[in-house]
């Protein structure tokens, strides 16, 4: 017997009680909200996983395939679109398996290799904005004394290490997730449980630290830095270095998406680490924490989708390297006039 609709929220938070270290016996009465939230979710997953896929390919497609070099801010948004596609390339599998009354059919590996991709996502695609972050500050901050350090292979290096980064935050998904079978539910579910109380604990009291104190901390220095250069030089009318400022927008906006879309979800980390060293209890609050834990994933995923989207609205330069795009591709020809002006304008432009 399979489970039905209305059965996703005790086994959700039978769940969370189990990772929690609480006992079986332990059971919240869940909200009318669960049935709702369990009944979209798989719809929204595949919706956000096909249009962030094919938005972010487009990205890439377009930085990677233009015939000049990637500037250091292409090479930055590059790799966090590539992030992005990693993440939307996962969901298909959880809204599958959540369309499944939450069975897992894609085995042990799939579970651990599905959620590590998952994860890089959340740990590297911070850090590339940290890396915008300081990009901006030294190009509009410290311009002179430290420019020369805003070279592409400087950027490549930088985003290597952050994919490195990405893995190793990563590995505990790979040891510890598994494909279980709970028989009271007649169900194999994909999950996470850690080996001890103490070392759930100690881990994500590291993650809210290194992944959410630390570059929140130093994404917020630099844009406070930065607006402050900004007011300055349009208080003075000084105009001379319109791309810096145009790419400077760009990058404000994709952070200011990003901390609105991920911020709750790493809010809800930290108040599920106060379940677990048992600051916040009771079933009440596992209940609320729970359905923000689901909550909190829609906007988070749908900043995958939002990316691609400001390089379009905000991004003057970006829509021509679209344009662009398509004509070499052979959907319009270009008189070769107009196509030198095109090389030259791309040239002294950014964004």
């Amino acid at each position: 017997m399979t489970l039905q609709p209305t059965s996703f929220p005790d086994l959700n938070v039978t769940l969370l009680y189990e990772e929690l270290n609480h006992t079986n016996e332990s059971h919240c009465p869940h909200s009318e909200a669960w049935e709702w939230l369990n009944t979209g979710q798989p719809v929204y997953m595949m919706f956000i996983a096909v249009l962030g896929i094919v938005l972010n390919t487009l990205v890439l497609t377009v930085f990677f395939l233009q015939k000049k070099s990637c500037t250091v801010a292409e090479i930055y948004l590059g790799n966090l679109a590539a992030a992005d596609l990693v993440l939307v390339s996962c969901l298909p599998f959880w809204a599958i398996s959540y369309a499944n009354d939450y069975n897992w059919p894609f085995g042990q590996f799939m579970c651990k290799a599905v959620n590590v991709g998952i994860k890089i996502n959340v740990y590297s695609s911070i850090y590339f904005l940290v890396l915008i972050s300081i990009d901006r500050y030294i190009a509009l901050v410290h311009p002179m004394s430290h420019g020369r350090m805003r070279k592409p292979k400087y950027a490549w290096l930088g985003c290597l290490l952050m994919w490195g980064f990405g893995l190793i935050m990563s590995i505990p998904e790979f040891v510890f997730r598994e494909v279980n079978y709970f028989p009271k539910y007649n169900n194999s579910g994909c999950f996470l449980y850690f080996p001890s109380k103490h070392f759930a604990v100690g881990f994500e009291a590291m993650l809210t630290v290194l992944n959410f104190i630390i570059p929140i901390s130093i994404i917020l220095f630099c844009t406070v830095k930065i607006i402050r250069v900004l007011r300055t030089k349009i208080m003075s009318r000084l105009n001379a270095d319109k791309t810096k400022h145009k790419a400077t927008t760009l990058m404000l906006v994709v952070l200011l998406a990003f901390l609105i879309c991920w911020i709750p979800f790493h809010l809800v980390t930290i108040m599920i680490w106060l379940l677990r060293i048992e600051v916040l209890g009771g079933c009440y609050i596992t209940n609320v924490v729970n359905i923000c834990k689901l909550v909190s994933n829609y906007p988070a995923f749908f900043n995958s989708v939002l990316n691609p989207i400001l390089y379009v609205i905000v991004g003057k330069n970006f829509r021509k390297k679209v344009t662009d795009l398509f004509k070499q591709c052979g959907v319009t020809k270009t008189p070769l006039s107009e196509r030198g002006h095109s090389n030259l304008s791309s040239t002294q432009n950014t964004f």
